[in-house]
């Protein structure tokens, strides 16, 4: 029995779309395991818009005198709390991943329009050197356009030696427009989470080329305190 023709057609329109989301799933899946086909991903698509990128002046030392004196500071965010939204921070490692990872502050506030540096915590507790890798999260998602930071640990493999620990710097910054959009102005509080996946079935040769974790760290803290100004990145459209 011979199709007519405007089956041929639907089925061909089924076919079509059944090759478009496998194209689009593997996409996604790929993104994840690599900082240069996320940033072609975002540029293609247009889903999460293209890496936009802001350089400031750093502040990050009077940031944290400033978080010292706190009677001072106390009365400065009252009296300013238009200008403040509270950052809490999150920290997940995968199952399968024998690694402590915590933020150092669980919420810091965060001046907008200023960075704002803390650190995160890593420590390998197993007897073998291991690889793993770090996705992030911004919530509201709708906040996320506003959010900036330095490109630290995330979408890179990172080693730890066993027993190793590093202590990670993380600049934020928050947009000041973020008050200023009618679909955000009532954002007072955005979570950042991050979660570690450990990376399995890796040659001697992955393993030896992925980034040591607290030397390179070690190098973004030197990097931060001798630098005039940050380079921060956000890889949201803005709407």
């Amino acid at each position: 029995m011979t199709d007519r023709p405007e089956d041929r057609t639907k089925k061909g329109k089924r076919r079509t779309l059944i090759g478009m989301g496998c194209a689009f799933a593997v996409m996604v899946g790929l993104v994840i395991y690599s900082p240069t086909l996320y940033r072609m991903f975002c540029a293609v698509t247009g889903v999460g818009g293209t890496v936009r990128q802001i350089s400031v002046p750093n502040k990050t030392a009077d940031n944290a005198a400033s978080s010292s004196g706190q009677g001072a500071d106390a009365t400065n965010t009252v009296a300013n709390a238009g200008d403040m939204v509270e950052v809490y921070f999150d920290a997940n490692v995968a199952r399968g991943l024998p690694w402590e990872f915590y933020p150092e502050e669980r919420k810091v506030t965060a001046k907008l329009g200023e960075p704002v540096k803390t650190y995160y915590y890593a420590k390998n507790n197993s007897d073998e050197t291991i690889v793993a890798r770090a996705v992030f999260n911004v919530t509201p998602y709708k906040s996320a356009q506003y959010f900036f930071k330095i490109e630290c640990f995330c979408f890179t493999n990172e080693k730890l030696a066993p027993g190793e620990s590093a202590r990670m710097p993380l600049v934020l910054y928050v947009d000041d427009q973020i008050h200023k959009d009618p679909n955000t102005a009532e954002v007072k509080d955005i979570t950042l989470s991050y979660t570690f996946y450990r990376q399995s079935d890796l040659t001697d040769q992955e393993i030896a080329d992925a980034r040591e974790l607290k030397a390179g760290s070690d190098q973004k803290e030197d990097e931060l305190s001798k630098s005039e100004k940050i380079d921060l990145e956000n890889d949201v459209r803005r709407h």
